[in-house]
């Protein structure tokens, strides 16, 4: 399995996406396909956690007047569910790895998972 989920009003996800040579890959615009219970499970599979694929900057929080410090894991994947927004974006996924968001630390793990270099 090779997936990139995306965003593709998204700016940043575009400028990572364009770094990369995504042959072989799906490519899933989370706006138009949101993620499924399957794949958010595989998800949380290499990350142990639906917290660290949650986007903290995401518009619905505010919307919705929730306390982030407050939710749990239940609550982090319910949400992840219901709306695009809430995912951490880009997530690259292989059978073995998962690389989530756009920090530089993560954007430097898929330069070296890629083989790319500045």
């Amino acid at each position: 399995m090779k997936k990139v989920f995306y965003l593709n009003t998204c700016d940043t996800c575009r400028k990572i996406l364009a770094q990369f040579d995504l042959s072989g890959w799906e490519l899933r615009e989370i706006k138009k396909k949101p993620i499924t219970k399957e794949e958010l499970a595989e998800m949380y599979k290499l990350t142990k956690s639906y917290d660290a694929l949650f986007s903290r900057k995401s518009t619905q929080i505010k919307l919705r007047g929730l306390d982030v410090k407050s939710l749990g894991e239940k609550d982090f994947k319910e949400l992840l569910l219901d709306h695009y927004t809430f995912l951490k974006r880009p997530v690259f996924i292989t059978d073995k790895e998962i690389f989530v968001g756009n920090d530089k630390k993560n954007v430097e793990a898929l330069k070296t998972f890629f083989g790319v270099s500045e």
